[in-house]
């Protein structure tokens, strides 16, 4: 807080009533919060919550175009239905008692992906089954970092994102996920929120 020292006796008599004036009163201010900035969101109708979660993850992580969102949606869809505890074949097991095959929501099949799942829960203090850790591992993966950067360029054919998660997952069968992309298209809508 600064002083000023001025000599009352060579102030104007105008001067010095305004001066008492002023530190007479409690001046108050009002705090005027700044609007909060607004987020455009994709949501999915329809979406369970394990679908949910992803897709709100992957927009977090900056992905951002429908179709692209589509695209990755629909292949963790071919690869697992979203459950993060199945094993290759379907079977519900938890990490450790998937013996072969792929395992989890991307179906981390090669021996360094799915044992770079364990030690990534491991490192994290994560369980390898729950979906919240393949997420992140996915995201950590060196696969995913790969093809994240395209993933991120908007305005892309879903052809052209398909053949993105191609390098990631490594797939033998292609099988209904350009269907699967174009049905979460449908699904997908637009929502502004508060960020």
């Amino acid at each position: 807080m600064a002083t000023v020292t001025t000599n009352m006796a060579t102030l104007p008599e105008s001067s010095l009533n305004t001066q008492i004036s002023l530190n007479s009163q409690t001046a108050t201010t009002e705090v005027v919060e700044p609007e909060k900035p607004k987020e455009i969101r994709v949501i999915c109708k329809g979406c369970n919550e394990n679908e949910s979660f992803v897709l709100n993850a992957l927009q977090d992580q900056g992905i951002q175009d429908k179709k692209a969102l589509a695209t990755i949606m629909a292949n963790i869809q071919q690869e697992s239905r979203f459950v993060s505890n199945i094993c290759e074949g379907g079977a519900r097991v938890s990490y450790h008692q998937c013996r072969s095959g792929g395992f989890g929501i991307s179906q981390w099949t090669s021996s360094d992906r799915y044992d770079g799942l364990g030690q990534f829960a491991a490192k994290t203090g994560g369980d390898p089954s729950s979906l919240n850790t393949q997420v992140q591992y996915m995201f950590y993966e060196r696969d995913w970092k790969m093809i994240e950067g395209g993933l991120k360029t908007p305005g892309k054919t879903i052809n052209d994102y398909m053949r993105l998660a191609h390098r990631w997952l490594r797939w033998g069968i292609k099988g209904p996920r350009e269907q699967y992309a174009r049905q979460y298209l449908n699904k997908f809508e637009y929502q502004i929120i508060d960020s």
